[in-house]
């Protein structure tokens, strides 16, 4: 694989943390990791006052000295790595975005945890992760350790987007040499006589079986010898439900609805919550606009 994973640094211990999952992804796939810093604001700031001075600022030497520093401690922590670093005359979101156009995989780290779904992702891992050319992993530092051996975990519906995701959680399960947990929440619909609450619930379980037994299928026509997990699981709101599963896993893998105008559309409701606050790492796995 010749594209390269791609990471995006700004010296925040958050930033730090991507780099290093982006670290690990380029050692498993064998691709080179990329350290990439947008040294000008979101809002153009840096940019000369003077209309008449058209010259964009060039690269600054604190910068320069973070982005060597990350990568010097990369190489120390996986001796034989490839890691080369650049800066880029414009702001974080627009830097990651631009890059993913030839990336594998853009790594981008979160504010951590706090009080409000506004204010867990920061905006540049917001819109990187709604508007990236590529699959994009956000990384944001657990509350609580995050198990390395655990399951990836992916929630199937029967959509196109959820497919996708599959397909991206096996392939990620097979190159961390760990087991893929395949989940549907179903919920039996109210009936308005309660003697008949029974009928719709056997039936909501068999389309969660058989939605499970598909996406089994699925994977093994490309994964024969992968442990699969399958998790039909009764739940009211499927995002809480996933939320909490995510307690156990090593990854989340969640779908996007591919490409549009606002970050709200392009990821599904259940993928925003997870994104914000599962307790792994989250993978949205967006299709490579370039392949």
């Amino acid at each position: 694989m010749s594209d390269p994973i791609v990471s995006g640094v700004d010296g925040s211990p958050a930033s730090l943390c991507a780099a290093r999952h982006a670290a690990e992804a380029a050692v498993r796939h064998g691709a080179p990791l990329v350290l990439v810093h947008g040294y000008l604001h979101a809002f153009g700031y840096g940019i000369p006052i003077n209309p008449y001075d058209g010259e964009l600022p060039g690269p600054n030497e604190e910068g320069e000295r973070m982005l060597a520093e990350t990568a010097a401690q990369l190489r120390a922590e996986r001796p034989g790595i490839t890691v080369q670093t650049r800066q880029v005359a414009a702001g974080g979101a627009p830097t990651l975005i631009e890059e993913s156009r030839h990336a594998e995989l853009v790594v981008v780290g979160s504010r951590g945890l706090g009080g409000f779904t506004g204010l867990l992702l920061g905006s540049v891992s917001s819109q990187v992760a709604g508007h990236a050319h590529s699959p994009v992993l956000v990384v944001r530092p657990p509350d609580a350790p995050v198990e390395a051996d655990g399951p990836v975990l992916v929630g199937v519906d029967g959509s196109a987007h959820a497919e996708q995701a599959l397909h991206a959680a096996a392939d990620e399960a097979a190159a961390r040499r760990v087991g893929l947990a395949v989940l549907h929440v179903w919920w039996p619909s109210p009936m308005r006589d309660s003697t008949e609450v029974a009928a719709p619930a056997d039936s909501a379980r068999r389309e969660a079986d058989e939605l499970l037994d598909a996406a089994v299928a699925a994977v093994r026509r490309h994964h024969p010898d992968l442990p699969i997990e399958r998790r039909p699981l009764e739940g009211v709101e499927a995002d809480a439900v996933m939320v909490e599963a995510s307690r156990k896993a090593g990854l989340v893998v969640v779908g996007s609805r591919g490409r549009g105008g606002f970050t709200g559309l392009l990821l599904g409701s259940v993928s925003q919550t997870l994104v914000h606050h599962a307790h792994c790492p989250v993978l949205v796995a967006r299709p490579h606009s370039h392949r």
